[in-house]
């Protein structure tokens, strides 16, 4: 499949994914393993008057993890969950921000991918970078309405 993003499982995780929508978050597959998260730092991510609560920022490098090991999976019917998540913040993501998370699969093993990822703002500043494990078991575990 060229366009993995309309994959019948990628599909689905964008419907059943509302705390994407609430964060306003969206992504593009760059390819196979690799994704480009994108998200505008809006008043609802503050934790100050002026800094987004690292939780947005974590939850966006922890989307951009995901989808990429997940184009890595979904061809064989897989889906992934995060089971260890590490992140360094180098700077705070600031209101009105808009900020790029960059994933790269490093290795995909049947069942274990390790995936790392970074956070720039729009000026091309690091914001955060992070790593992963993802488990990888097949979507009938969570779904017979994938297909």
């Amino acid at each position: 499949m060229t366009d993995l993003k309309q994959h019948p499982i990628i599909a689905q995780y964008i419907l059943w994914n509302r705390f994407g929508d609430l964060l306003g978050m969206d992504f593009e597959v760059e390819k196979k393993g690799h994704v480009i998260y994108k998200m505008p730092v809006k008043a609802e991510h503050l934790a100050t008057p002026f800094a987004a609560h690292g939780g947005s920022v974590a939850a966006l490098i922890d989307a951009a993890l995901g989808v990429a090991c997940l184009t890595e999976v979904c061809e064989d019917l897989k889906v992934v969950s995060t089971v260890n998540l590490t992140i360094s913040y180098l700077i705070p993501a600031l209101n009105e921000d808009v900020l790029t998370a960059e994933a790269q699969v490093i290795k995909s093993g049947k069942r274990i991918l390790f995936v790392e990822g970074k956070v720039v703002n729009q000026k091309g500043e690091l914001v955060a970078t992070a790593s992963a494990t993802m488990n990888a078991y097949p979507v009938s575990k969570i779904s017979e309405k994938v297909f």
